[in-house]
């Protein structure tokens, strides 16, 4: 609209053609500096913005698509709602819960153990209810914690003799189907695990591939590391496995104030 001289409405403009003009704006730099120092010399002060004074020195403006969220401040209420914009962004902190989880299992005779998965060679086994995968035990314990859904022995009591001899991705798939239900993404998997023996390194990628599958994730979110006691404790008396596991999930929603 256009104003007439008793402040009222004069005139409807046509909006064909017209756009709002935003800033920051672009120009190469000699040339609008140019234009700048002549303005100056001539007294001119009426430019609206830096567009305004190249369309005056016959400096070509091309026209590119802008934001809503990019205010352009002109008045002292465009510095306000700004501010009040920013400061809610600031306020909004995404719902991402971290959970931890810890296991143990002994060994006993055998011929094989089983981490993260996959099946490696050992002149042992551990020791447990299901195939005692400590890796994905302390995963699991690690994804139900970040839905407050308890730990693994509340979901697999080893009482129970279904779950006996079970592959543990079981456990996991499970855990992670609850953590879906409740809206999460799982973000990220990272496992440490704590022996002596057996060497967990040329397993590693195919523990990698196997959680990747579990999760539904890609490679790049999943850690996996091993580490000794330093002969110290059980695990340096190479008595049993630990394991200790740390998952993080994005929720939707922001985090209550």
């Amino acid at each position: 609209k256009l104003e007439s001289a008793a402040g009222m409405i004069g005139e409807t403009v046509s909006r064909n053609g017209l756009h709002a003009a935003q800033t920051p704006q672009g120009f190469p730099f000699w040339p609008i500096l140019a234009a700048h120092e002549k303005a100056h010399r001539l007294g001119k002060a009426d430019f609206t913005d830096d567009a305004a004074i190249a369309e005056w020195a016959h400096i070509p403006v091309k026209i590119v698509a802008g934001s809503p969220d990019n205010v352009k401040l002109t008045w002292a209420r465009d510095i306000s709602m700004a501010d009040q914009r920013l400061s809610g962004e600031r306020l909004r902190f995404p719902d991402i819960r971290t959970g931890n989880g810890y296991d143990v299992h002994a060994f006993e005779p055998g011929d094989h153990v089983v981490l993260c998965g996959v099946s490696i060679p050992h002149d042992k086994k551990l020791a447990g209810h299901s195939d005692a995968d400590v890796g994905l035990h302390a995963l699991t314990d690690a994804l139900l914690a970040t839905c407050g859904a308890g730990d693994i022995g509340t979901h697999f009591p080893p009482s129970d003799p279904q779950w006996k001899g079970v592959a543990s991705r079981i456990f996991v798939e499970h855990a992670a189907r609850l953590v879906r239900a409740r809206g999460g993404r799982i973000a990220n998997a990272d496992i440490t695990l704590i022996c002596e023996a057996p060497r967990v390194g040329p397993h590693r990628e195919a523990m990698t591939e196997t959680l990747s599958e579990m999760l539904a994730i890609s490679r790049d979110r999943i850690s996996i590391k091993a580490t000794t006691n330093e002969k110290l404790g059980f695990v340096g008396r190479e008595e049993g496995i630990a394991a200790i596991a740390t998952a993080s999930v994005v929720f939707p929603g922001d985090v209550p104030e």
